[in-house]
């Protein structure tokens, strides 16, 4: 998407801010006139985007399921680029067990980072939207929050539970001047995908392409989804083009899914 001044000094906070999806999210924002706040689990890996033009990005540390943490970063946010009319909850996790070894802990660990975090960054940014009348919450779900996936069940309850919420906003708000939506997207090129095609070759013997093709074999382009196509999706719903879009779940993942 080419550089425009839609979102000229929006202030955007984005969670998982620092690589992958979110990392090319806060980079288009800033591309389309908005401060971009990137908020990361590990502070140097925020900071080191926000290097790339620190007039313009900020980064702060947080775990989005700590309520402290979140608070504080919020603030910090605050601090540095005003109230923040836009938010992408981005940050999430993704771990895999048969359903019969997915114990309590990592049933909690994946509802605390994927929707608990999701509740408590849009919680914290809302306020500072009803006051100005205006605002754009945009959640990074899955294409694992619209169907079901085997070995996996806590991610995909967790993403199906920030659809439902995302559903739930963007009725309570949308007199408001706020939109909520999510963005669902098929397995993508990002640094998780690469560490389980990995983690496959490791355990099957396949090789790297075997693996990939594994991934691939789902969506009908034959390819995975590229952060950047991610990042266009979100661009466009936080734009004034999309004022009409609320409550949505858009899908991209080259055809994977289809109502």
């Amino acid at each position: 998407m080419a550089a425009s001044n839609a979102l000229q000094n929006r202030h955007a906070l984005v969670t998982g801010g620092g690589q992958g999806i979110g990392a090319a999210i806060a980079r288009l924002l800033v591309s389309q006139g908005a401060n971009v706040t990137a908020l990361g689990r590990k502070l140097a890996t925020v900071q080191a985007l926000a290097a790339e033009q620190p007039e313009r990005l900020h980064a702060v540390s947080a775990d989005v399921s700590d309520p402290e943490q979140v608070k504080a970063a919020f603030v910090n946010a605050l601090q540095r680029f005003g109230p923040i009319s836009i938010l992408v909850n981005n940050a999430g996790q993704a771990n895999s067990a048969p359903f019969l070894k997915t114990d309590a802990a990592l049933w909690n660990q994946m509802l605390a980072v994927n929707l608990t975090g999701t509740l408590l960054c849009t919680q914290a940014a809302v306020p500072d939207m009803l006051s100005a009348g205006w605002g754009r919450v945009v959640n990074i779900a899955s294409t694992a929050g619209l169907t079901g996936y085997a070995y996996v069940a806590a991610y995909c309850a967790a993403k199906h539970g920030v659809v439902g919420l995302t559903r739930a906003l963007a009725l309570e708000f949308a007199k408001k001047g706020l939109t909520v939506n999510a963005v669902c997207p098929g397995y993508t090129e990002t640094d998780i995908v690469r560490s389980s095609i990995a983690n496959v070759v490791a355990k099957t013997g396949r090789t790297e392409a075997q693996a990939r093709a594994e991934f691939t074999a789902g969506n009908p382009q034959g390819r995975l989804v590229q952060a950047e196509e991610v990042a266009d999706t979100v661009a466009w719903l936080c734009g004034p083009a999309a004022s009409a879009i609320t409550g949505q779940s858009i899908a991209v993942c080259g055809g994977e899914l289809m109502p």
